[in-house]
């Protein structure tokens, strides 16, 4: 990134960050996302232009566990958008990066150099992420050409759904951090007034019913995914979300980083970059190689499977799934198998399927074909 950055004078630790190993995949998912994601939406031609939003971004920069240097999302995504412009020269890009902290957001200016071309704009602000949001919402039904690109990451693990409102009816993508550590410890402890506001603002839910979900974190993801589907004008038309769940060090989730879209192929997409972003699993868990565990599959004949956890899928998961499906059916052509996987929530229909089709061949005796697959059959 050295052709458009430059070093920062300021060494505030207050400014620049500790960044978490989860937090840093964090940063490499949205990248890779917003990498193939512009380019599909720049060579539609009925888009003009992309808008980026990221309306907590921090200063840009952190350090690992190491010490070293590290660029956050707002870094990584204006290199990733300024070389888009180059080659998309009629279309327009516009860049939105905000922090509550002025001097976070003084420090990404300095990161970021050589901001502007003809259509390229980058626009920075210091203030509440969700006034931003509020104030371009009220523009974002002007631009029903305009694709947008929000991200959501609060600080405080606080969701305003009236700023985030507009961009679930609009075409374009919403990625939201649901600071799940932070809702499942805490949610039964809050007392004062700051804490029940947060929780009940968040989960559209008093207290008292909220807290009865205690530390249910399947409980709370699904609370947050009504909501989303609860907010959109259009009820007819399907609406898909995604979740990438990230852990820390001690293997405790830390966040889902939900993504959310009207568009099949912008949540094709999110599901494969988590997973390649992951190393070809579905979270940042580390399973310590359990998944190699054999097991008896009690549903299917007593014959030996390998363990699912289903806080981190791999291949072989996807395999399970599509043996499920097409269990003892005979030439299906591949493009039905993997159409399968596409409306899955989890499990990626783009990329892998040469790891797929081993593993159904080797798990399961599958015939592979030059066109389809024959499934063996499994009582």
């Amino acid at each position: 990134m050295s052709e458009v950055l430059v070093l920062a004078n300021t060494s505030n630790d207050e400014v620049i960050s500790r960044a978490s190993a989860h937090t840093i995949k964090k940063f490499e998912l949205i990248e890779k996302y917003v990498q193939t994601w512009a380019q599909k939406l720049l060579n539609n031609q009925y888009c003009k232009g992309l808008v980026f939003i990221d309306c907590m971004c921090n200063s840009g920069e952190y350090y690992d566990d190491d010490g070293q240097q590290v660029f956050g999302t707002a870094v990584r995504v204006f290199k990733v958008l300024r070389d888009a412009a180059g080659q998309y020269a009629n279309k327009q890009i516009d860049l939105y990066f905000n922090d509550i902290d002025a001097n976070k957001v003084n420090h990404l200016k300095q990161l970021l150099s050589n901001k502007d071309k003809r259509n390229f704009h980058v626009h920075f602000s210091a203030e509440d992420g969700n006034e931003l949001l509020k104030k371009q919402g009220q523009n974002i039904y002007k631009n029903q050409d305009i694709h947008y690109l929000l991200i959501y990451d609060p600080y405080d693990a606080t969701i305003d759904w009236n700023a985030v409102y507009p961009f679930f009816n609009n075409w374009g993508e919403v990625i939201i951090n649901h600071a799940l550590m932070d809702s499942t410890r805490a949610v039964k402890m809050a007392k004062s007034e700051a804490a029940v506001n947060k929780y009940e603002t968040t989960y559209q839910m008093n207290i008292g019913e909220l807290s009865a979900y205690g530390s249910d974190r399947a409980a709370f993801e699904k609370r947050i995914e009504d909501i989303i589907v609860a907010l959109r004008r259009n009820k007819m038309k399907d609406y898909y979300i995604a979740a990438a769940p990230f852990f820390n060090k001690k293997n405790a989730i830390a966040y889902n980083l939900i993504h959310c879209t009207s568009n099949i192929a912008g949540f094709r997409l999110y599901k494969t970059s988590a997973w390649q972003t992951f190393g070809g699993k579905s979270s940042t868990k580390d399973t310590h190689g359990a998944e190699n565990q054999l097991v008896l599959d009690l549903n299917g004949g007593c014959s030996p499977t390998t363990r699912t956890d289903d806080d981190c899928y791999y291949t072989k998961d996807i395999a399970k799934y599509l043996q499920s499906i097409f269990n003892g059916q005979q030439d299906v052509e591949l493009h039905k198998v993997w159409e399968a996987l596409d409306r899955h929530p989890i499990f990626p229909s783009d990329c892998y399927k040469k790891e797929i089709k081993c593993e159904l061949k080797q798990q399961y005796n599958a015939k592979i074909q030059k066109s389809s697959i024959c499934f063996s059959s499994r009582s």
